[in-house]
């Protein structure tokens, strides 16, 4: 079993391992959708990229990004530059799954003008 700590809401999950993050987020009641994409986005499919999370502990407990996901938050204009500075931590969450225990930052406000943010 693996364990998600969503560090917002502050609390912690048990989930078998190789569980899709998005998926045992709703499950469990964690929102990982901000404002109108609770409603509007694709439930899953990886094109919205509006289910960004931080992993804000245990990257190795997560399967790597799949070639979807890389280029989904390349191409995408706003999701491209929060990638800078979190190139490692920032996920989707519908593409990630669990493999040991890990801490989530779910609906990241960002840092669009921060340390890093220019390079």
């Amino acid at each position: 079993m693996a364990k998600i700590t969503f560090v917002k809401e502050k609390k912690t999950i048990e989930v078998p391992a190789g569980t899709n993050l998005r998926k045992a987020a709703l499950e469990n009641g964690f929102q990982v959708y901000w404002g109108p994409h609770q409603f509007l986005n694709c439930l899953g499919w990886g094109s919205c990229g509006s289910c960004k999370v931080m992993i804000t502990k245990g990257q190795e407990n997560v399967s790597k990004p799949g070639l979807k996901e890389r280029l989904r938050i390349l191409a995408g204009p706003l999701l491209f530059f929060w990638r800078i500075g979190n190139e490692k931590s920032l996920r989707l969450s519908c593409q990630c799954k669990v493999n040991g225990d890990i801490e989530v930052e779910t609906t990241p406000m960002g840092n669009w003008h921060g340390e890093r943010f220019w390079g």
